[in-house]
């Protein structure tokens, strides 16, 4: 097997196309499997070479990037599309959990928040990933539970650590002892100088092993009850979110503070459903729905087709300036309207991604200077319905105007040359901290097979330094902190029980001429549909190749509200103008840009980890790219 595996990547090498590149294009003629950790990439490796299909092997990988504490763990949440070449349909898999019972506006406000926590136990919606992982697998998949856990669960017996998490649990240390289970785990040298692993050290999960083993056990017992192979993995989800595992899941989320209880987590269930979908120049782009950020990349690439963005030149001013002024319009659309479509009131989606608002939105673009209050827009006469919340966005500062052809009303220059003056939102500072907030990781998975199934996946929830519940070794999600206390800020986020946070997480899958095209995803908060806008981009409008594509520089936008970390509203409020460019952007488009009202930051990293599958039709094969940033590694065959 590891001979097999050492090949595999030396072939990827050999045939790489990417000369320009850091890493090399990987190529496979049967199937693909790209995700944040290389453990985890041979997972579902080795979950091909026994014959599973796309779906297997990213339930595979899943698994073993949540049992590696990938930036997330087993008590996260999972978002998926799958490409079914059987019908194909774009499949969207919603396994995102939900805020608990007593998590409002008032329990929150009276604790002195203005945003639910970043951390600890309030932090917890209810787990996501077992079952969006079971979800997919009983209905895609052709393997058993056991067997696409089995990786999983020989990590969770012991693996060496990579420095990269050892040294988050060292940072995290003292957080981490606040929470006794948590520092059972993560800290296993207690009262050392150093107390999480060592690099290389053996990690031992002893606890996680035990509920892996439970639901392995759940699922053996219905097969030799003679149930199909669908409903023995749902009895294994069962034991998860309604047995013995949910009992000691809550109570130890509420010995440590928490609010999750039995009810919360047997009422909750992973969703299929109908993906968002806009056509650009030919190509069908999918997203999840509007409980994640998805559909703010569609909304701006409904504007940007009103450019002709080619001619501008990769990365000219003139392009960076144009993408920047689109990505804001749809962010500050999805920071109003974006929420649970399972809660009222109902998002005006219909109306958000029309291209006949895109085009007025594309109009109201100043060409000569950012638009520093980019204001949500007026959906409603375009889905025909009138504006609910018109005084509450006058009470913002934003007046409507769906008829304006330069920019719309309420906006202002970040910086006005005559007088000197700089808008209050860009003077907040702009630290390590906010970039943590922006840049919050996660990981992504991407499959492909010979037969057709393809999969992108961004899970989430869980991080270090996370909250272990009881003795489940499951560490609880942190996402509640999506939500917003105040519904000024936006109507359809407010926190509420047995509803879901508008989420950052969002995989995206492209079709062309009825065929999959791309299927892509990354980490990053949100900046995440902020690298995919331009990777896709990147292939599309400038030819480059996937691995070209996904380590090319990108712009970051701070003019948005971020929707991770800060529990002050200043601390996430948009940084009107500020731009991240990439060190390498040249002296003359930097002034350009600051004579037209940015304030610029320059690094070497402006994207987080891409990976992404090319579907090569003229020669049947598939071409993987993985960012040059972080862990993030892929095998083909």
């Amino acid at each position: 097997m590891k001979r097999l595996l050492v090949t595999l990547v030396l072939l990827a090498t050999l045939f790489s196309a990417g000369a320009q590149t850091q890493k090399p294009v990987l190529h496979g003629k049967n199937w693909m499997a790209i995700t944040g950790k290389p453990l985890a990439a041979t997972a579902g490796a080795m979950i091909f070479q026994q014959g599973g299909n796309a779906v297997d092997a990213a339930c595979a990988m899943l698994a073993a990037t949540c049992t590696m504490w990938d930036v997330l763990s087993w008590g996260g949440e999972t978002q998926a599309l799958i490409y079914n070449p059987k019908t194909g349909k774009v499949i969207a898999i919603n396994a995102l959990g939900v805020a608990p019972t007593g998590a409002t506006p008032a329990f929150f406000q009276g604790k002195g928040m203005e945003f639910p926590p970043q951390y600890g136990p309030l932090a917890a919606t209810t787990p996501g990933t077992v079952g969006g992982l079971c979800l997919m697998l009983a209905n895609y998949g052709t393997m058993t539970l056991e067997q696409v856990l089995k990786p999983a669960m020989e990590l969770a017996a012991g693996y060496p650590i990579e420095a990269q998490t050892a040294n988050q649990m060292e940072r995290g240390k003292e957080m981490i002892r606040q929470w006794p289970y948590s520092k059972a785990v993560f800290l296993p040298h207690a009262g050392e100088k150093r107390e999480a692993p060592e690099a290389g050290e053996i990690f031992v999960q002893k606890d996680l092993l035990e509920t892996l083993r439970k639901m392995v056990e759940a699922e053996r017992s219905a097969l030799k009850r003679k149930m199909n192979r669908k409903d023995a993995i749902m009895a294994a989800n069962d034991r998860f979110y309604k047995g013995d595992i949910a009992a000691e899941f809550v109570r130890g989320a509420q010995e440590q503070g928490g609010l999750i209880t039995l009810q919360d987590l047997a009422n909750w269930k992973a969703i299929e459903e109908e993906p968002m979908k806009v056509s650009y120049k030919g190509i069908d782009v999918y997203k999840l729905q509007q409980w994640t950020q998805g559909p703010m990349m569609l909304q701006a690439l409904n504007i940007l087709e009103n450019f002709d963005l080619k001619s501008m030149g990769y990365n000219s001013a003139r392009y960076i300036h144009t993408i920047y002024q689109a990505m804001n319009l749809s962010f500050a659309d999805r920071d109003f309207y974006y929420g649970d479509p399972y809660f009222p009131p109902a998002e005006p989606m219909k109306g958000l991604l029309s291209k006949d608002y895109a085009r007025m939105r594309a109009a109201q673009i100043n060409n000569d200077r950012n638009m520093a209050q980019a204001s949500p827009g007026d959906p409603y006469p375009f889905q025909g319905g009138t504006n609910p919340y018109r005084e509450m966005l006058k009470k913002r500062g934003f007046t409507l105007d769906t008829t304006s052809t330069n920019r719309p009303a309420g906006f202002m220059p970040a910086h006005d040359n005559r007088t000197g003056a700089t808008n209050a939102a860009q003077s907040l500072p702009i630290d390590s901290a906010y970039m943590e907030r922006l840049w919050a990781g996660t990981t992504s998975v991407e499959a492909a097979d010979k037969d057709g199934w393809v999969v992108s996946i961004t899970p989430s929830g869980g991080w270090l330094p996370a909250t272990i519940a009881g003795k489940t070794g499951v560490g609880m999600s942190q996402r509640l902190q999506s939500f917003v206390l105040d519904s000024t800020l936006n109507p359809f986020n407010v926190i509420e029980p047995g509803k879901r946070p508008r989420v950052t997480l969002t995989p995206s899958m492209a079709l062309k001429d009825g065929k999959p095209f791309l299927s892509f995803a990354v980490q990053g908060g949100d900046t995440q549909d902020q690298n995919l806008l331009q990777f896709f981009l990147n292939m599309v409008e400038f030819g480059m190749n996937v691995q070209e594509a996904a380590e090319a520089a990108n712009i970051n936008s701070n003019q948005l509200w971020l929707s991770l970390g800060g529990e002050k509203t200043d601390d996430r409020k948009p940084r009107a103008g500020s731009i991240l460019l990439h060190d390498n952007t040249p002296v003359w488009v930097q002034q350009e840009l600051r004579r037209m009202g940015y304030s610029i930051s320059l690094d070497d990293r402006t994207s987080g980890p891409i990976n992404a599958i090319y579907f090569d039709w003229k020669h049947n094969s598939f071409w993987g790219g993985s960012s040059n940033h972080g862990e993030d590694y892929g095998i083909g065959w």
